[in-house]
This record gives C-alpha cells, sequence and structure tokens, in this order.
C-alpha cells in the first residue's frame, strides 16, 4: 500500500523546511496544501516556498494559477488526488502539506458532492451582498438553514453567500447535503501535526511578519491591489493593507500589527479545527527523529 505522509499545522509553525527533509529521506514530492499558495505574484505573503527550496524536491500546487482564477476544495481533491496516482506510479511515499483544513479534508476524507449554482442564482445573491450588506444574508441563512447559521463563519462572506446560493438553487437546506461520510482512499494516511508552545508560535508569527515586510509585502499588496476583490486574495496579509489604501486603516505601523494579530488569530482557528481530528499524532517541529521514526512505525504495522 502506497503512503501518504500528511505534515500539517498552524501557519508559521514550521512546515516548509520539514517537509523538505522527510520528502528527501522518503523519495517523495510535495503536494502542497495551501489554498493561496496556488497563486502567482503573492509569494511574500504567502509564505511560499523560495526557488531554492522547489528545487530541492518536486512540489505541486504551488505558483499554478493567477490571482484571477477561482479554485474550490472540490476541485483541489479531484487534481491532487489525480496528481497523486501519477506520482505512485513511480514512488511508495508523497508528502501533502500546508495549513489549508479544508484542502487536507478533502484529501484525505472527500468532499460531498454540492451542486453547481445557476448563474442567475449568484448573480442575485451577489446583488443583494452588494447592495444590502452581509446583514442581510447571515438572515436569510438563518431562516434558511439555521443548523448551518449556527456553524458557519459568519464573518467570512464568501462562506454565507455560497450556503444561501446553495439553499435556494436546491430549495432545501444547505446542511442536508453534508454527509460527512468518509471516502475510502488508495493509499494509507499517516497524519503528523505539527505544534509549538503558544509563546514560542506567536513569536514566530510576529518575526515572520516582520521578515515579509521587509522582503517587500507592501509592494506585492500594491500589485496586486486590482485583484483585491477575488477571492484568492481574501487573506491575512493582504486584506490589511488594501483597507489601509481605502482609507479604512490609519496607519502603516497599524497594519503590520494587524496582520501579525490577525496571523495570529488565524492560526489558533486552525489548531481548534485541527485538534477535532484525533487521527493526527502530535510533535515539536524540531523533534525530527520522533517524527521519523513514527512514521517507520507506521509504515511497518
Amino acid at each position: 500500500m502506497k503512503k501518504l505522509i500528511v505534515l500539517l499545522g498552524p501557519t508559521g509553525v514550521g512546515k516548509t523546511d520539514l517537509s523538505i527533509r522527510l520528502a528527501q529521506r522518503f523519495g517523495a514530492s510535495i503536494v502542497s496544501a495551501d489554498s493561496r499558495q496556488l497563486y502567482k505574484g503573492i509569494e511574500i505573503g504567502t509564505a511560499a516556498p523560495t526557488p531554492e527550496q522547489l528545487a530541492q524536491v518536486p512540489h505541486y500546487f504551488i505558483g499554478t494559477h493567477t490571482l484571477e482564477q477561482d479554485y474550490s476544495a472540490g476541485q483541489y481533491e479531484l487534481d491532487a488526488l489525480q496528481t497523486l496516482e501519477q506520482l505512485y506510479q513511480t514512488a511508495n511515499y508523497a508528502v501533502l502539506t500546508g495549513g489549508s483544513m479544508m484542502y487536507i479534508d478533502a484529501v484525505c476524507n472527500g468532499m460531498d458532492d454540492i451542486p453547481t449554482v445557476s448563474e442567475e442564482i449568484r448573480t442575485h445573491v451577489q446583488n443583494l451582498y452588494q447592495t444590502q450588506g452581509l446583514p442581510v444574508l447571515q438572515e436569510m441563512l438563518k431562516a434558511l438553514d439555521p443548523e448551518h447559521y449556527n456553524k458557519v463563519d459568519l464573518c467570512n462572506y464568501r462562506r454565507v453567500m455560497h450556503a444561501v446560493e446553495v439553499c435556494l438553487e436546491i430549495g432545501k437546506p444547505y446542511s442536508t447535503l453534508l454527509t460527512h461520510s468518509k471516502k475510502e482512499r488508495p493509499f494509507t494516511i499517516i497524519k503528523i501535526g505539527l505544534n509549538r508552545p503558544r509563546p514560542e508560535l506567536y513569536e514566530r508569527i510576529n518575526q515572520r511578519v516582520e521578515i515579509m515586510i521587509a522582503d517587500g509585502l507592501e509592494e506585492e499588496a500594491k500589485r496586486a491591489y486590482p485583484y483585491k476583490h477575488n477571492n484568492s486574495l481574501n487573506t491575512v496579509g493582504f486584506k490589511e493593507w488594501f483597507d489601509f489604501w481605502d482609507g479604512k486603516i490609519e496607519s502603516k505601523e497599524r497594519v503590520i500589527e494587524l496582520i501579525q494579530q490577525n496571523s495570529r488569530h488565524y492560526a489558533k482557528r486552525q489548531l481548534t479545527w485541527f485538534k477535532r481530528d484525533t487521527d493526527i499524532t502530535w510533535f515539536h517541529p524540531d523533534d525530527e527523529a520522533g517524527i521519523v521514526s513514527f512514521i517507520d512505525e507506521s509504515t511497518n504495522r
């Protein structure tokens, strides 16, 4: 049976370097599970692997899409499984790494089959959002699907819009489509979670933001500004700059503070999501020997 080493964890924990070393050790390629590193032109803000890192082992799903392209977790499931099938023709291992919870779940568990929303309904919901704002859509979702309303991130307008669209398309609650049934995979999944004590993780996140600023994040965000309404840029590190240029944030110093703060909050949400998965075995990133030993033991079971 082929093996998929899943290396996951919060932003800034240290996944990239370790994933390369593990891939080299096990003769594997790396399949990225990062929903933002997919996009070209935002490498600094997404902490994408550098050209030097990319040259060390084959990587997939890094810089493969333009900022104008929409891409879903459902499409990622199909594309990633096809890529893995190809990789397993010549290798026994592959490494899946990233922090996008939905992407990791898509490969490991599978996505529910959600119908395509008609252009008419999509336009209708978008017009409601643009003319009346998010609160109207939140109230619509509450009426159409109270169960999903109580679970979804109500501040994430795209998720609220999508749920409302699907409710209107199928004429019943969106939550009725969410079976959460796990799909069988033709490979063994070994899930390794990376974490650090919270003060250590938060300090790394703060420092990484400072490095991004020094590397030119402001200029990168300025180049991306014309695409600010695209889903690809609905992300920490760019939204704050866009708000600054739109007059919603008073200073660049405050932009940097907010990027650090929002990155820490995102890391906390990632850990909350991952902690629900009892298949994950957790390690400190520095315990590379323990991680390798765990992979070897899992392989021999």
